[in-house]
């Protein structure tokens, strides 16, 4: 089994259930154990005028292949009413591979470590409490240096539900 990190977020249709939802979703999916969940956190969104974000990561051990295990994210995107009308839009879930084991994945449609990563503090911070401090992503870059270089700017944690 591989441990695989996914980043969550949602800005539409209650953003804290849609996540307790995938959380759900998550920890059913064949060959995958659920190991953990961050803490939720709020965000602006990235661009103008669409709601704030709620974000979260869910670490898993899985045997699922990385393109099955896309399209298995997909479909619980899909089964809690994600529409991809546009690239940034908002979203009910947005499920996104961010590391999968050490293996550096480029195809088409899967990019790991998952792209920007490095940039976002609502993808960083929720990844920290669930990682390994030392982690090194399979592009050899340290998460105690991408957190140091991404302040903990616009997030608020919030509290257990």
């Amino acid at each position: 089994m591989e441990r695989i990190y996914i980043g969550m977020g949602s800005n539409l249709a209650e953003p804290a259930e849609q996540l307790r939802s995938a959380v759900q979703a998550l920890a059913q999916l064949p060959d995958t154990q659920l190991v953990g969940v961050s803490a939720f956190y709020q965000s602006d969104s990235l661009l103008p005028g669409q709601p704030r974000y709620t974000n979260a990561v869910a670490a898993l051990d899985s045997l699922l292949a990385p393109l099955d295990l896309l399209d298995a994210l997909q479909a619980i995107e899909t089964g809690q009413g994600r529409e991809r009308l546009e690239r940034w839009g908002p979203r009910t879930l947005d499920l996104d591979i961010l590391l999968f084991g050490d293996r550096l994945i480029d195809e088409p449609h899967l990019k790991v470590p998952h792209y920007h990563m490095q940039a976002r503090a609502f993808v960083l911070y929720p990844l920290a409490e669930l990682a390994p401090a030392d982690l090194r992503l399979a592009d050899g870059r340290l998460l105690k240096d991408l957190l140091a270089a991404c302040p903990f700017v616009g997030l608020e944690r919030l509290p257990p539900a």
